[in-house]
């Protein structure tokens, strides 16, 4: 740049030309903007760099097959597996008590099915007030004790009234065995949002398992079969597709009730779903904390002794294709059901007619021939082909049962469980009692979150040559995250802001040129999955991941932001620091990370701020928009509001709030009074986009 030039754009920004033409200043500032937006742009880590890590982390922590070497170490191991599920993932908070609820049943119509079978309504409770709708499959003339079967479906829209399905339950009660097909979350009769997968999500927020309604769903299925008076307990199935087939896994592995199971391409572990992404599993197949107990591959092992088809298709066009799926989880299992000396007990199928996604003729004949030699090993009138019943597969509307006007639904349940939280939701009044709250709502905060330590270390820097603002591009260290930052400054400034913004720093021009307008330098900072730092395909699903190997996105998120303060403040000790924070997800992000990083953060600003962790709730908001925020018991402790209190003493400005979030942070008002310190609720700020002459 021409020196000329160079001392016109330095007395601008100094103020040193008042006489500078409007023409000349209007140039200036439309230099500075797009110097500003380009810089932002800028790519400092590369697009794949966020998932690297994340796959780094997750592969380190995902548990490997213990190293039993007899039946009586590998049982020992088995037990507390299925003990610590129980304890630590599927029954935690209010589901502690619906565990141990006696669900009602409710018998309505009975349907002429077939030759030979018919079919029987029925509705029974998973927890109080949520209730299931299922079709009992039952030959006709019962006599003494049969098989029972749980048939589960996937991810389709049809639900039990899949026409796949309702051909295997035909099949099953034609060949002397009681089948029951439940709806599953999300399809036939519960397919609306309110039933939406994402919901367990919500439950999760509120400090109680959203994986045990679907683990209840199934075992009270089982409960039910068992309560037949024809109903045999030695031999009792379970089997479904995709979403049916994780169902499948998963009750399996832990109601050790089930003798024979068969999962269709609906499962495979941790670590082969790191190498192929089609696997990565939605909510309820990556629940909170899973992989802090167990993996896929041990809970195939836990199977044993028991019989075990394990069917996967060749040419899957979904998910879970037999060449990577099944290889690990066969390596895994064999040598535990050799410990117990019934290496046949597992068996497995891969099918290439279609061998697309699917539990088709193949796939269904292969279960009934694993049905006849484990439940009717010596009845050579047994059919091992599939039995023609398309005639008799039924539409959804005759299939459909009645449920009670208020059942419950996943969305329901989460608002009743949300309705008395945050626990401690008033603050205190006195200021000695007040430190005492403040002090252990923080350390109680860094429990919840899961917060790591981390440290933030240069790897990069790059400054920008020319141009009228210094620019630096720095590349940190963080722990084991790679976070990009990009710095501005047009003088020598008198504090520092760092800044986030919900859509990510390539879209926070209008905040950085606000700041370098009140004399700040701005850090533009991309924690984990904002900007740069998204992962760029199937993105939330890493967000589960995370949270199964029991790391908490919010508690990922804040660690990166308290260490890129505490690295900033370390830089330049006598600048004051500011997190600003633009959008409703970063502006909770920022609350929480000044709450731990007390020293280093002396002021926060919020610019369009959540008023309250209900409204995801309220609002239905998907998991997918906002993964951080649905942190494994964070409204049981904390609202906004409370993450808020615990700034205090320090300066909290919050701008363009709408009017819920001034409702909600309105008790802050009399709070920072208790303290004697100030805050600015709902400030109006100046929209120059020019810095300061």
């Amino acid at each position: 740049m021409p020196l000329r030039r160079t001392i016109l754009f330095t007395m601008v920004l100094l103020g040193g030309w008042h006489g500078l033409t409007a023409r000349a200043q209007e140039t200036n500032k439309r230099a500075i903007e797009a110097q500003v937006q380009k810089s932002l742009a800028r790519e400092i880590m590369g697009s794949r760099q966020a998932l690297a890590d994340t796959i780094e982390l997750c592969r380190e922590a995902i548990p490997r097959m213990p190293a039993v070497n007899t039946l009586e170490e590998w049982e020992k191991e088995a037990a507390r597996m299925r003990a610590d599920a129980f304890n630590h993932v599927i029954f935690r908070g209010e589901a502690r008590s619906w565990r141990g609820a006696e669900g009602k049943v409710e018998w309505l119509e009975t349907m002429e099915g077939g030759p030979g079978y018919r079919i029987k309504k029925v509705r029974y409770e998973a927890l109080p007030g949520l209730w299931i709708p299922a079709l009992w499959y039952e030959p006709k003339d019962l006599k003494g004790k049969v098989p029972v079967v749980l048939n589960v479906n996937g991810h389709d829209a049809e639900g039990k009234a899949a026409g796949y399905k309702q051909v295997r339950c035909i099949n099953l009660a034609k060949r002397g065995i009681i089948a029951l097909n439940l709806e599953w979350f999300g399809m036939g009769q519960f397919r609306n949002d309110d039933f939406r997968h994402d919901q367990i999500n919500h439950i999760d927020l509120c400090g109680t398992s959203g994986i045990a309604t679907h683990y209840l769903a199934m075992s009270r299925g089982i409960d039910l079969l068992l309560s037949s008076e024809h109903a045999d307990p030695t031999r009792v199935g379970v089997t479904g597709l995709s979403g049916g087939g994780w169902q499948t896994i998963f009750i399996s592995a832990f109601d050790e009730r089930v003798t024979l199971t068969n999962p269709v391409a609906g499962y495979s572990s941790f670590l082969t779903r790191l190498r192929y992404f089609s696997d990565l599993g939605d909510a309820e197949q990556t629940p909170c904390d899973l992989a802090t107990v167990t993996d896929y591959a041990q809970m195939t092992a836990m199977l044993a002794p028991r019989a075990a088809l394990l069917s996967f298709n060749a040419e899957d066009n979904c998910c879970f294709a037999s060449g990577h799926a099944l290889p690990y989880l066969r390596e895994s299992a064999e040598p535990i059901y050799r410990l117990y000396g019934k290496p046949r007990q597992l068996r497995s199928h891969v099918n290439t007619d279609p061998g697309t996604h699917n539990y088709l003729v193949d796939n269904r004949q292969a279960f009934y021939s694993m049905v006849g030699e484990r439940f009717f090993p010596n009845d050579k009138a047994y059919p091992w082909k599939e039995l023609d019943s398309d005639d008799e597969v039924k539409p959804a509307e005759a299939l459909a049962v009645d449920l009670p006007r208020s059942n419950l639904s996943l969305h329901a349940l989460a608002l009743k469980l949300s309705e008395k939280l945050p626990r401690l939701a008033e603050l205190p009044s006195a200021k000695e009692e007040a430190r005492q709250w403040r002090d252990q709502g923080r350390k109680r905060l860094a429990d919840v979150i899961r917060l790591p330590r981390y440290d933030a270390s240069v790897e990069v820097s790059t400054h920008e040559r020319g141009g009228p603002v210094q620019v630096t591009h720095w590349r940190l260290k963080v722990g084991p995250w790679t976070v990009p930052v990009t710095e501005f400054k047009v003088r020598e400034p008198a504090r520092t802001v760092v800044l986030l913004k919900d859509e990510g720093r390539n879209a926070a021009s209008g905040e950085v040129l606000k700041w370098l307008d009140e004399g700040a330098r701005v850090l533009a900072l991309d924690p984990f999955y904002f900007g740069e730092s998204r992962i760029a395909e199937r993105d939330y699903l890493f967000a589960l991941m995370l949270s199964t190997i029991g790391e908490r996105p919010f508690g990922v998120q804040a660690a990166q932001i308290g260490a890129v303060a505490r690295w900033a403040r370390s830089l330049r000790p006598a600048e004051p620091l500011t997190i600003a924070a633009n959008g409703p997800r970063t502006s909770v992000l920022a609350l929480a990370s000044a709450a731990l990083e007390v020293t280093s953060i002396d002021e926060v600003a919020l610019n369009a701020p959540l008023g309250s962790l209900k409204s995801l709730i309220e609002t239905r908001q998907e998991y997918a928009k906002s993964p951080e925020l649905f942190n494994f018991g964070l409204l049981q402790e904390f609202d906004v509001v409370q993450l808020a209190a615990l700034v205090v003493p320090r300066k909290l400005s919050i701008f363009e709030a709408k009017e819920d979030a001034r409702k909600a942070l309105g008790p802050l008002t009399p709070w920072y009074q208790t303290w004697g310190s100030t805050w600015s609720p709902f400030a109006a700020r100046e929209q120059s986009v020019e810095p300061s002459h």
